[in-house]
């Protein structure tokens, strides 16, 4: 059930109840970097062994502002928000290792600021954008989201961010641009998972939209999280959301945005085309060919093993995306 937010409900509100009670606790046993850790984003929540770095200190100062005037967006669910921790040390985030948790325990060293994104292609407004340039002048919005996993598993995420259009618009793209294609940061000397022999992908990360879908109203570049900036294994300092797609076409930490007119290249298609398509909109009647995409593990589950729920059709939000693709073949444009 998608609901618009209450003006009164704020995100520092949402903060999860037991990270809240056992702050104390955190700092008391001398846990300082952990306790901080769940509220400013150093690496190293839960007893990870990273500190802090500089680059993401300076970058949590200068989104402090914008982040003190976060507004509730619409299109929120109500559902049960997934709990801090489990956000933090349960991701996809092949550049940083193929497990889990390799996310949490290697992206301490990643360098988040300065952070420049190239603009280029079919465009009025190309360039090299340094990041607090494209948000200093935009309204940050929270947006509690489903994450559904091509993968059968699923979170509720509080992001912080902007709509994607807002910025398309300051880039002027022209009647040419049909699509846009996105990479990731390629830095293999901070992100270990990039120099493994064994990961199959062609870096850098690669991912891309339709125009009409990436000016569609619930994507959103996202620089936050529970009301504070992005923790590096969440894609820091900017990443794409878009709730009605698998999680993999949410590209973290963009580096380049391209205005093209035809379909671009993207990683997991690249590589895998038979399992993962262009569009990758949730689709419980679409199996993936190794298992069945109808249900899913919503994190973190009970005492009482995984909680397994129905999956939705544009994993719910078909109400609002359904026409985009109005006479099109969805088992065949998968």
């Amino acid at each position: 059930m998608l609901i618009k937010k209450p003006e009164d409900f704020y995100p520092s509100e949402i903060t999860p109840e037991s990270v809240y009670l056992d702050r104390r606790k955190f700092i008391a046993s001398g846990s300082g970097v952990v306790a901080a850790s769940a509220f400013g984003w150093m690496p190293g929540f839960s007893g990870s062994a990273f500190a802090a770095n500089a680059s993401v200190n300076i970058w949590q100062q200068k989104m402090a502002g914008s982040l003190s005037k976060v507004k509730p967006g619409d299109f929120s669910t109500n559902e049960d928000k997934t709990p801090l921790e489990d956000i933090l040390q349960y991701n996809n985030f092949y550049e940083f290792g193929t497990g889990k948790s390799d996310p949490s325990k290697n992206a301490g060293k990643l360098e988040i600021h300065p952070w420049t994104v190239k603009v280029d292609g079919e465009c009025d407004k190309p360039g090299n954008y340094a990041l607090e340039d494209l948000v200093k002048d935009s309204q940050l919005e929270e947006r509690i989201y489903r994450l559904r996993c091509v993968e059968a598993w699923s979170m509720v995420i509080p992001w912080v961010g902007i709509p994607l259009a807002s910025l398309i618009k300051k880039f002027q793209p022209n009647s040419n641009a049909k699509y846009l294609a996105f990479e990731t940061l390629y830095r293999p000397e901070q992100m270990p998972g990039q120099k493994s022999p064994f990961s199959g992908i062609d870096w850098p990360y690669r991912e891309g939209l339709r125009i009409d879908e990436a000016m569609h109203p619930l994507t959103i570049a996202a620089v936050g999280l529970y009301g504070q900036t992005l923790p590096n294994q969440n894609g820091a300092p900017i990443r794409l959301v878009v709730p009605w797609k698998y999680g993999f076409k949410s590209i973290k930490s963009i580096v380049r945005i391209s205005f093209v007119e035809k379909m671009p290249h993207t990683t997991w298609s690249d590589l895998a085309p038979q399992e993962y398509g262009f569009y990758a909109n949730v689709n419980p009647n679409v199996d993936h060919p190794r298992w069945s995409q109808k249900r899913e593990r919503r994190l973190p589950g009970g005492f009482l093993g995984p909680k397994r729920i129905d999956t939705q059709m544009f994993n719910g939000y078909a109400d609002q995306v359904a026409s985009l693709y109005s006479g099109m073949d969805l088992k065949k444009y998968y």
